[in-house]
């Protein structure tokens, strides 16, 4: 019989699909990131410079919200543009509201830029183990 560690068990990730609160339909697959995944997103996205011969860490900010949707948001389905209205300043003139916007980073990257309630919301979620202990991939 083999000796159970942790070490042997811990995984960097656990990902869940999980459904947006108030917009039926809209399913987020996020990821949960360890403590350790983000401190290396954090650690990409600083850069050390110099004043005055001493050196200062610098977040990018935008850099670091890059790599942290990239790290945490592993798609979307149901994501319609009446949906959308409500989240961000869109203009949907002409468009067909019940029309999906299909995931990619970018529109992912956009809206979290774009919407607090969205950045709360994936904030929120992969923040909380309990999320993606259930019944997590």
């Amino acid at each position: 019989m083999s000796q159970l560690s942790l070490k042997s068990m811990l995984v960097p990730s656990k990902t869940n699909t999980m459904e947006y609160p108030g917009m039926p339909g809209f399913e987020v697959t996020l990821s949960f990131l360890s403590r350790e995944t983000l401190q290396q997103i954090r650690k990409k996205a600083t850069k050390t410079s110099f004043k005055n011969r001493q050196p200062v860490e610098e977040l990018d900010e935008a850099l670091f919200l890059q790599l942290y949707v990239n790290a945490s948001i592993k798609g979307w389905k149901g994501l319609k543009l009446e949906y959308i209205n409500t989240l961000a300043p869109v203009d949907l003139s002409g468009q067909d509201l019940s029309e999906e916007l299909p995931y990619s980073q970018d529109d992912a990257l956009n809206l979290m830029k774009s919407s607090s309630d969205f950045d709360s919301f994936i904030s929120n979620t992969v923040a909380d183990l309990a999320n993606f202990t259930k019944s997590s991939t």
